[in-house]
C-alpha cells in the first residue's frame, strides 16, 4: 500500500508542479516584464530569472530526459527484435503499426477540416497583419525519407540521435544476434541487463519530474502574455476542442473496436506520461517515460513496444494534422481565399503524407503546415499569424501524439498476442519500482 501511495503521490507531485509554474509564471509576468520592457541596456529581474535561472534549468531536465532516448531506443530494440521468434512477425509489426499511425493522422485532418470549414476560425479576422516572417526549412521529399533511414555509419546515427536510421540498425542487429547462436545468447543476456539499467535511471529521472514540470511551466507562462491568446481565441478554442475530440473520441473507439479493452483503464494508466508530454512538448523526451508505462502498466511485450513506440514518436503527429487541418482553413479565410473540394482533399493526401516524409525534421509542425500551404496556393507568410499561440497548442499536440503512440501499441500488441490483459486490467501493475510484466 505504501509503494502504491507513493506512486499516486508522484502524480500529485507533477500535478501540482505544474499548476505552481503556471501561477508562479503570471505572477512574475504581471510583477516584471513592463519594468524589463522598458529597459534599455543591462540586467533586469526578469531577464535574470526567465531567461536565466528558469530557461537554465528547464534545459537541464529537458536534456536529462533526452540523454536516455537513444540507449533506451537502441537497447530495447535490439532485446526486442533479438527475441522473435519469427522474422516475419517484424513485418506485420511493420505494416500494422505504420498502417494504424497514418489511419489516425488521415482521421485527424479529415476532422479538423471538416469542422473548421463550419466553425469559420478565420472569419472577421482580415484586419490581422503577420507581425513577423516565417521562412520555413526545406522539408526532404519521401524519397530522401527512405534512402535516409539506412545509416551509412550507426554511430553517426546513434550521436546525432536520428531516430529512423537507429530503428533499422538496432532492427538489423537484432535479427543478426537471433541467428548467431551461441554468441547472439551472450548478447541477448548483456543488452537485457543494460536495459534494465538504462530503466532504472528512467525511474530516478522521473523522481526530478515535478521540479523540472514547474520551470518549464513557469518560463513558459511568464513569457507568454494572455493578450498573444486573445487575439487569436477563436482559432486556440477550437484547435484546442479538436485535440480533445480526437484524443477522448477516436483512440477510444479503435482502442475498444480492434481490442475490446477499456479506454478509461488506458486514460487512467498513462496520466503520468499525458503530464510529461504535456509540460516537454516533447514525443522524443517522453519517449522513456512511455516505454516505461507501457511496458509496465498496459502490459505491451518488450518486441512491440520496442518498435511501435519509438516508431510513433518519429512519424505519428495526429496532434500536428489537426493543427495544420485548422491552420489551413483559418490562413485561407483571414486572406480570403476560398479553397475547393480537390485542395481540401490535397490537403488530407499532402499532411498524411507529410507526417513521414518530414519525420525526424526540427520545427516539423510548421514545416509540415509549410508544405500544405504550399500545395494550395495559401501564402506560406501567413504561419506567422499563429506562431505566438502555437508553443501553448504544441503542448496539447504533445499529449494527443503521446496517447496515440499507447492506443497503437496495445492494437498491435493484442493483434500479435503480446499484451498481457491481466497486467492491463490491473490498476496496480505497475506501481511497484521492481515488479516486471
Amino acid at each position: 500500500m505504501s509503494n502504491k501511495n507513493k506512486k499516486y503521490s508522484l502524480t500529485l507531485r507533477i500535478f501540482f508542479g505544474m499548476l505552481f509554474g503556471i501561477v508562479f509564471g503570471f505572477i512574475v509576468r504581471a510583477l516584471l516584464y513592463d519594468e524589463a520592457t522598458q529597459m534599455e541596456h543591462g540586467y533586469s529581474v526578469y531577464s535574470v530569472l526567465v531567461d536565466g535561472v528558469l530557461s537554465t534549468l528547464g534545459s537541464i531536465f529537458i536534456s536529462s530526459l533526452k540523454m536516455l532516448v537513444v540507449p533506451l531506443v537502441f537497447v530495447s530494440l535490439i532485446c526486442g527484435t533479438g527475441a522473435l521468434s519469427e522474422p516475419s512477425k517484424l513485418g506485420r509489426l511493420g505494416v500494422k503499426s505504420v498502417g494504424l499511425y497514418i489511419f489516425t493522422t488521415c482521421i485527424a485532418i479529415t476532422l479538423a477540416l471538416t469542422v473548421s470549414i463550419f466553425v469559420g476560425p478565420g472569419e472577421g479576422q482580415q484586419a490581422l497583419s503577420t507581425q513577423s516572417d516565417f521562412s520555413p526549412n526545406q522539408a526532404p521529399s519521401l524519397s530522401e525519407v527512405v534512402i535516409n533511414m539506412f545509416p551509412s555509419n550507426p554511430i553517426n546515427a546513434l550521436a546525432e540521435g536520428n531516430m529512423l536510421q537507429i530503428i533499422v540498425f538496432a532492427v538489423l542487429f537484432g535479427i543478426a544476434m537471433s541467428m548467431s547462436g551461441e554468441a547472439g545468447k551472450r548478447l541477448n543476456t548483456f543488452f537485457n541487463d543494460v536495459n534494465d539499467v538504462i530503466m532504472k535511471l528512467v525511474t530516478l529521472v522521473m523522481g526530478l519530474a515535478p521540479y523540472g514540470v514547474f520551470v518549464l511551466m513557469a518560463k513558459l507562462f511568464a513569457s507568454t502574455g494572455l493578450e498573444t491568446i486573445t487575439q487569436l481565441l477563436k482559432y486556440f478554442v477550437l484547435l484546442l476542442i479538436l485535440l480533445v475530440i480526437h484524443a477522448l473520441v477516436t483512440y477510444p473507439t479503435l482502442l475498444k473496436v480492434f481490442t475490446g479493452l477499456s479506454p478509461i483503464i488506458l486514460f487512467k494508466k498513462i496520466r503520468n506520461t499525458a503530464l510529461f508530454a504535456f509540460s516537454t512538448s516533447s514525443s522524443s523526451a517522453t519517449l522513456p517515460i512511455t516505454m516505461e508505462t507501457a511496458r509496465k502498466k498496459l502490459g505491451v511485450g518488450n518486441s512491440v513496444s520496442s518498435f511501435t513506440l519509438p516508431l510513433g514518436a518519429t512519424i505519428n503527429m495526429d496532434g500536428t494534422a489537426i493543427m495544420q487541418g485548422v491552420a489551413t482553413v483559418f490562413i485561407a479565410q483571414v486572406y480570403g481565399v476560398d479553397l475547393t473540394g480537390s485542395d481540401y482533399l490535397l490537403v488530407v493526401l499532402t499532411a498524411t503524407l507529410a507526417s513521414i516524409g518530414t519525420a525526424g525534421v526540427p520545427g516539423v509542425g510548421l514545416i509540415m503546415l509549410a508544405m500544405v500551404l504550399q500545395q494550395v496556393n495559401l501564402p506560406v507568410e501567413g504561419i506567422a499569424l499563429i506562431i505566438g499561440v502555437d508553443r501553448l497548442l504544441d503542448m496539447t499536440r504533445t499529449v494527443v501524439n503521446v496517447t496515440g503512440d499507447c492506443t497503437v501499441a496495445c492494437i498491435v500488441a493484442k493483434s500479435e498476442g503480446e499484451l498481457n490483459v491481466d497486467v492491463y486490467n490491473d490498476m496496480n501493475a505497475g506501481l511497484e519500482p521492481n515488479k516486471e510484466n
